[in-house]
């Protein structure tokens, strides 16, 4: 079993090569062309920020529901889960913009049953539609408490790489890491029915520290 601890560095290594890229033509640059460097050291600047992935400590509560991705909450809506065989569910879904940290975590304590890529689009993540036709990885977890939780990332305008380390059978911890996706996206959650939300539309949300929900005692009503 993992541990629940952090064990990534505070800049994620998807974010190495190109951190050392842009940091070395900056210095290049500079070395030939002075201040016309400055452009350079700019944007080597946001690509480094843009690949921080800090460790977060996951509020107690076994039922809680945490964020999986920093962002705002930009939807909360009762639908049909389409990875979870249509049953009723709550999505919420959380959108990134390139400013915000693109580490995906796991939104509860339980085992991977299944895991589904779906090739398509690459419309811009803050619409409705994303979610059923851009490019999109699904995540179905049993939560420990008996819950099926959905976690989607999906790609966005800008995004073009779903990462996901994990399989079917792997156990995942609140705040564990299990993914990336590069330069703006989404990632929504699906939630029994009869979850407690925590959150509105319009608000941020810090992955792992801030509860989304708490999901209902099983076999309640």
């Amino acid at each position: 079993m993992s541990s629940p601890r952090y064990p990534h560095p505070i800049v994620a290594r998807e974010g190495w090569p190109y951190i050392a890229l842009a940091f070395v033509v900056a210095v290049v640059v500079t070395a030939v062309g002075g201040w016309w460097s400055i452009p350079l050291w700019l944007i080597a600047l946001f690509v480094l920020q843009f690949f921080r992935d800090p460790p977060r400590e996951a509020p107690p509560g076994e039922r809680l529901v945490l964020a999986p991705a920093d962002g705002r909450v930009i939807s909360i809506e009762t639908v049909r889960d389409p990875y979870a065989g249509g049953r009723e569910s709550m999505r919420i879904s959380v959108f990134m913009n390139v400013f915000n940290v693109h580490s995906n975590r796991s939104p509860v304590d339980g085992r991977i049953e299944r895991i589904e890529y779906f090739p398509g689009k690459f419309v811009n993540a803050d619409l409705d539609k994303a979610s059923e036709h851009n490019e999109r990885n699904a995540l179905l977890i049993h939560a420990h408490d008996g819950s099926l939780v959905t976690c989607v990332q999906v790609a966005g305008l800008v995004a073009r790489r779903i990462l996901c380390y994990v399989k079917p059978g792997d156990v995942l911890h609140r705040g564990q890491r299990f993914g990336f996706i590069r330069f703006g996206s989404r990632v929504d959650v699906y939630l029994p029915p009869g979850a407690r939300l925590f959150v509105g539309v319009g608000e941020k949300v810090h992955a792992t520290a801030s509860p989304l929900a708490e999901l209902p005692q099983v076999g309640s009503a």
